[in-house]
């Protein structure tokens, strides 16, 4: 009996062993300046979208311009939000301020800011969030002297992406509150 135990404990442990250097990987030696190069330049491939995306990106932020319209010459339509957020950023309250400008010079336009929120969470949610985002936007122009008569507000949550895509980048683009003219 005793020597069944020992046997089975043995077994176990050999199984255990064979697990463990299966999993363990294996590091290559380089010999050659060739394959060291050519591992650098993999890498450097490996780390493009990273850097890529770290250039379109401030924190979850997009900062990029690939998606941006604009609502006169020079004066860019949308800003962008973090995840679950209203909090205008700097390079938000910028636009905002631009767009602010074009409208007092323009006091015949009406404008619509719509609101709108990446694909995740419920769409009850992501209407309210979208709404907050397109008052958020609307406070502040009003703050620089625009009626808020000639601002109307609509959310449109998570039914109008601008990127379809299912990852951090296409969520940031999606997060955002666009100026439209209304007349």
């Amino acid at each position: 009996m005793n020597l069944s135990k020992i046997f089975k404990n043995v077994f176990l442990v050999v199984i255990f062993g064979l697990i463990v250097t299966a999993c363990a990987t294996k590091k290559s030696v380089k010999t050659t300046t060739e394959s060291s190069t050519t591992t650098k330049a993999a890498e450097t491939q490996k780390a493009d979208p990273i850097e890529k995306l770290d250039a379109l990106m401030q924190g979850d932020v997009y900062i990029g311009s690939d998606t941006v319209g604009e609502l006169a010459s020079g004066v860019p339509d949308r800003v962008f939000f973090a995840t679950n957020e209203t909090i205008l950023t700097t390079a938000s309250r910028e636009t905002l301020r631009k767009q602010a400008a074009w409208l007092r010079q323009n006091p015949d336009v009406t404008v619509v800011v719509e609101g709108h929120a990446d694909e995740r969470g419920t769409r009850e949610y992501n209407l309210a969030l979208g709404e907050r985002r397109a008052n958020a936007a609307k406070d502040y122009l009003m703050t620089y002297g625009v009626s808020s008569d000639r601002i109307k507000v609509l959310s449109y949550g998570k039914e109008r992406p601008v990127d379809s895509g299912s990852n951090p980048l296409s969520w940031s683009k999606n997060r955002r509150s666009v100026t439209v003219k209304a007349n």
